[in-house]
């Protein structure tokens, strides 16, 4: 029986495919990922389930609108005027959701899922199974045919962040990226090659800081060797076991290189004890990881890394046919100012020229130029090695695949179906964020919400911001980050305008700001953040949330008093003598008085007096006179702990931070 991918049915839905896997997971289906593939039956009772969520959501937002719209009616005397202007204000504020909108979604689903039952009920031949995305990337196995040539191996550099990545690529390259980095930190990722002896060797620059988790995953799918750096005077660090377990969930073969040996701190026996608790054997102790000490700074040990790359990668038996079906993955993608859009792409299989029509993802177009890694004109590019090239009709995101098209024609229609995919998943994406709204509207859901429009320097930051964003997102369930639009380039004016429909902030990561963009901010009152450091940026927006949180108050206690006499007073009855032993005592606290152990008073501190001065505080150790409207019965030697509500400071982890007296 025919079986349909997770990935494919949750873009038929219009669905997130990890909307899609939890409501498998609700069905108890587990362990699946976007590549895993359902039966029809299976598919069937899926979308039956998105179905009843849909309908039960927008039953429950009617149900609310329906209570609220009551007790609005009631509280008015449901006068005429009263009725008038409700519709009056529904019609104003109330988000764009329409019972025939939903209907009409559903009755596609409905569609489809009588599609599906029918594909259930009639058996079908088994036929082979379109491959993925992911799979068309894959390394070639089996027989060779005679146009196949052998590949250098890919190389993804991961590790801890200053552990010395960038600094490694640089020695073996022989260039200078570090300094061109804002904050020493590699920002974006590059393919480079490296040449030993008669041998070559490319690798994935992959930035080193935390925030680009998702851009280090990305590099592994196309990676054959995986150089996990570790610092031999820092050892295994958080980003070290991230790194860990990325190489581990690529299947790929690890060499770990402990950098910086030529540091006096530096300890090779106390990194290899570190890696053993994350079950990294070295070769020296039995294991089967190929562990090489170097120093990037002083060139020590690079040629050995090299050297077991390459004995890796031998084992491996690479090879790929120079003149089979083109593919190739794009690395990376930005927009140059005089040449427009360009295109980083690492070729898997077959080989491209200059004239070459490709389509890849929503973007095609006609080959242009075509440039090596170092920047200089090719004219063809065989596979294994990574090209940039001139020609694409808009900007690609890393990680798409790129193909030949036959003609101009093949590629416009191919490209314009992928256009018509990602618009009716933004479609239906919106419509879930107008549902949103409305249960909010209605009371349903009390989240805040911070619209940003997102703009780069490359796709891969982009990509990697806002997986960080949303991730910043679910660390408080009271904030919700919306990313309403992203991609590369210069902030435009109609970013500006985009951003004040949506009441959203620009964030702007490398990029310029047009004049007319300036304007436009200035005219709309759009705020417009700029930054270079990727960890800046998120930082920002992590205080920015912050101090959207509502604030969090709790009773402290805030001092005590001893009382040492009593006073009679025509005023205010009997009033404590007291000595502030710690703390403070103020007008207006909670206090409670405690004698012998029991509590006698729980109350207000009503009357606070220093001499003959009314006063709103007493520091310790000093002494003064205590009242309460509801207590007269004071004796020497009663206790007096005062308390009063102290805001507590928000973190997105939702516990406090440190507190301070409101």
């Amino acid at each position: 029986m025919a079986k349909i991918r997770i990935f494919s049915l949750a873009n038929k839905l219009g669905l997130r495919t990890e909307a899609l896997i939890k409501v498998l997971s609700d069905m108890g289906i587990e362990d699946v990922s976007p590549a895993s593939a359902v039966d029809p039956e299976t598919a069937s009772a899926a979308v039956e389930l998105v179905v009843e969520q849909a309908e039960e959501a927008h039953r429950q937002a009617q149900a609310a609108a329906e209570v609220q719209a009551a007790q609005e009616e009631t509280r008015t005397g449901a006068t005429d005027e009263a009725t008038v202007a409700k519709e009056e204000w529904e019609e104003e504020f109330a988000p764009p959701v329409h019972d025939a909108d939903l209907e009409e979604g559903l009755a596609e689903l409905g569609q489809y899922l009588a599609e599906l039952q029918a594909a259930t009920e009639q058996e079908r031949p088994e036929t082979p199974e379109v491959k993925p995305l992911s799979e068309l990337a894959a390394r070639p196995t089996g027989e060779r045919p005679d146009s196949a040539v052998d590949v250098p191996p890919v190389v993804t550099v991961l590790g801890h962040v200053d552990h010395g990545k960038t600094t490694l690529l640089d020695a073996l390259r022989q260039t200078d990226v570090v300094s061109g980095e804002s904050g020493g930190i590699t920002q974006h990722i590059g393919a480079s090659e490296v040449s030993t002896n008669d041998d070559t060797i490319v690798f994935i620059d992959t930035p080193g800081h935390e925030a680009f988790t998702a851009m280090r995953a990305r590099g592994a799918q196309v990676t054959d060797v995986a150089v996990l750096v570790v610092a031999a005077d820092d050892g295994v660090m958080p980003q070290t076991v991230e790194a860990i377990d990325h190489i581990r969930a690529a299947d790929v073969p690890m060499i770990v290189a402990i950098n910086k040996i030529d540091l006096p701190n530096a300890d090779l026996a106390a990194v290899q004890q570190q890696l053993l608790q994350h079950e990294i054997v070295p070769e020296e102790l039995g294991g089967e990881t190929i562990v090489v000490p170097i120093s990037a700074l002083k060139h020590e040990g690079l040629d050995e890394l090299l050297e077991m790359i390459l004995l890796v990668a031998e084992v491996e038996q690479l090879w790929a046919d120079s003149q089979g079906d083109f593919v190739a993955v794009v690395v990376e993608s930005r927009v140059d100012s005089s040449e427009g859009l360009l295109a980083a792409i690492l070729i898997r299989n077959g080989t491209i020229s200059v004239g070459d029509i490709v389509v890849c993802g929503a973007s095609w177009g006609r080959i242009r130029r075509l440039r090596d890694w170092r920047g200089k004109s090719v004219k063809t590019m065989e596979p294994g090695h990574p090209v940039e090239v001139v020609g694409l009709s808009d900007v690609v995101e890393a990680g798409e695949i790129v193909q030949l098209a036959d003609s101009t024609k093949q590629a416009r229609s191919l490209a314009e179906e992928a256009q018509d995919t990602e618009r009716e998943r933004s479609l239906m994406g919106q419509a879930e964020v107008q549902l949103r709204q409305l249960q909010r509207q209605f009371g349903a859901e009390q989240v805040k919400e911070l619209n940003i429009v997102l703009k780069s320097d490359v796709w891969g930051s982009t990509q990697a911001i806002e997986a960080n964003l949303n991730q910043l997102g679910k660390q408080l369930g009271e904030i919700q980050i919306n990313v309403v639009h992203n991609t590369v380039g210069e902030v435009t004016q109609s970013d500006v305008l985009l951003a004040a429909a949506s009441e959203a902030i620009i964030m702007g990561f490398r990029v310029g700001v047009s004049n007319e963009a300036l304007r436009a901010a200035q005219d709309e009152h759009v705020e417009i953040r700029r930054y270079d450091v990727i960890y800046e940026a998120l930082e920002d927006i992590r205080r920015a949330m912050i101090g959207m949180l509502e604030p969090i108050y709790e009773e402290q206690a805030i001092g005590e008093a001893e009382v040492l006499q009593t006073f009679e007073s025509s005023r205010r009855g009997v009033i404590g003598g007291c000595r502030v032993t710690s703390g403070r005592m103020a007008r207006g606290a909670r206090i409670e008085v405690v004698r012998n152990g029991d509590q006698v008073f729980d109350g207000e501190l009503s009357s606070l007096r220093r001499f003959e001065n009314n006063v709103a505080t007493v520091e310790a150790p000093q002494e003064c006179g205590i009242a309460a409207d509801e207590f007269n019965d004071w004796e020497p030697g009663d206790t007096i702990t005062a308390y009063q509500q102290v805001e507590v400071e928000r973190s997105l982890s939702g516990q406090a931070v440190e507190s301070s007296s409101s």
